[in-house]
């Protein structure tokens, strides 16, 4: 999501969330328990309601030469070269690391605190690699349809959910196969409930979106714990995550 404005005197990041057109980076979605399924929202014609929350795929890099989406990043020209053999500039989460930083949010201390705590990681416990991480499947049974005979089998897909103590965001990280590849892939997701949206007009609760409305997330000091703990938990997602996320700390140390 696009940074609209860096508030060095506040000390704050304004990031700009869309609340139609859901996309595969956001979704509004609802639930009525923190650990429920969400159902996705139509913002356009259902009203906003305390249970509706934000679920944002997350992500900390952008590839430099998909033009189009490097627009979207503020540090175009902070680079590095990612696990893939991509470069790759700092985006989102990689951002507010460095905003952070530089706002004195966070100090050189913590950030390095961080870069040790990665590089301490046991790999044998990255969950992408992780055996108790596994995708099941329950042994298949017979199943009647429509006078058709089928074998209905069961799959369970792992699901990890941390809940911060100082801003009210859900990390989720799903586990499921690799759409292209062999393997499983952990997918990170960062939810947190509208509520804590700024609109330009109108509160959210109780209306519904407006034509390609948008609303803030006001991150400032009380979003570090959000900032540093994602970020360590990217880490944990596998090899390829690790490699990254120590580079883009490296990266930013040397500003």
């Amino acid at each position: 999501m696009k940074i609209e404005e860096i508030d060095e005197l506040n000390k704050n990041i304004k990031v700009a969330i869309p609340l139609t057109g859901q996309t595969s980076k956001t979704r509004v979605k609802s639930r009525d328990i923190w650990y429920g399924y969400g159902y996705p929202v139509a913002t356009r014609q259902k009203e906003f309601e305390l249970n509706s929350y934000i679920e944002w795929q997350i992500g900390y890099d952008i590839v430099t030469s998909e033009k189009t989406k490097l627009e979207l990043s503020t540090l175009q020209n902070k680079r590095f070269i990612g696990s893939n053999g991509k470069e790759k500039a700092l985006y989102e989460l990689s951002e507010y690391l460095y905003y952070f930083y530089d706002i004195e949010i966070i100090s050189k201390d913590e950030i390095e605190n961080l870069l040790n705590e990665i590089n301490q990681i046991d790999n044998s416990k990255l969950i992408e690699q992780n055996a108790e991480l596994s995708v099941q499947r329950c042994h298949p049974v017979e199943y009647e349809l429509e006078g058709i005979n089928f074998q209905k089998s069961i799959v369970q897909y792992p699901l990890l959910l941390y809940k911060l103590s100082s801003f009210d965001v859900l990390v989720e990280i799903i586990i499921k196969e690799k759409q292209y590849a062999v393997g499983l892939q952990p997918m990170l997701y960062v939810c947190f409930p509208v509520t804590k949206l700024q609109a330009d007009s109108d509160p959210l609760i109780g209306r519904c979106a407006k034509e390609k409305e948008k609303a803030y997330l006001i991150l400032d000091e009380s979003h570090k714990e959000f900032v540093l703990q994602t970020f360590k938990i990217f880490a944990l997602l596998s090899q390829a995550h690790k490699n990254d996320v120590i580079s883009i700390i490296n990266l930013i140390l040397q500003q």
